[in-house]
């Protein structure tokens, strides 16, 4: 890994700092890997990144460079500043351990996105039930025109492709490297993020 690259491990999670202005980049190393990605407000962790809020404001649920993720309280939290993939998904769940009842009755049941972030959000005061949609980034999620019925396929990402955030304000966010097999073509991978300083 180069200089100021941080590794998260495959089906785990972290939770850091990213202040406003500061630039968050999430790589996928290895490519076909989706990173679930949760932003709380700092100074109140009432405020929380929306989906509602984000696709209602954005009219597509197609989220890429330019766009931005907005609270529950419609203030923008992240702007997406670039995007070598073009494909993310807003809408599901981060996977659980009901995820993998519901989905994989015959796997090893895991902890998923959600146990990894309730873990790594603990020491900010983050409790579970304050987990709310993740921005799923690299995750493909085509849906059907005609009957609306979602399908999860692997990702379209490749070996090193990223996806860049600007914070609009001091943030604490989440993030994973997502442990659920149908999202990630059936193999687990780590995830690589960057944080640069804000830029004039």
């Amino acid at each position: 890994m180069s200089a100021g690259v941080h590794e998260i491990p495959e089906r785990s999670g972290t939770a850091f700092p990213l202040k406003a202005g500061e630039i968050l980049t999430v790589i996928d190393p290895r490519g076909e890997q989706v990173a679930d990605l949760l932003a709380f407000n700092a100074h109140d962790l009432d405020e929380v990144i929306s989906s509602g809020r984000t696709l209602d404001y954005a009219e597509t649920i197609y989220l890429t460079t330019g766009h931005h993720l907005y609270s529950n309280r419609s203030n923008m939290m992240l702007e997406i500043v670039e995007d070598m993939v073009g494909r993310h998904d807003f809408l599901l769940t981060p996977c659980s351990v009901d995820t993998f009842h519901h989905f994989y009755p015959n796997l090893p049941v895991h902890r998923g996105c959600f146990g990894n972030l309730a873990a790594a959000l603990e020491p900010y005061g983050v409790v579970p039930d304050r987990i709310p949609v993740a921005f799923n980034c690299f995750m493909n999620v085509p849906i059907d025109g005609d009957t609306g019925k979602l399908r999860v396929l692997p990702p379209i990402s490749k070996a090193g492709d990223h996806i860049r955030f600007r914070a609009a304000m001091d943030l604490v966010i989440g993030l994973t490297a997502c442990s659920a097999p149908d999202s990630n073509g059936g193999s687990f991978k780590p995830i690589h993020y960057r944080i640069d300083p804000a830029t004039a």
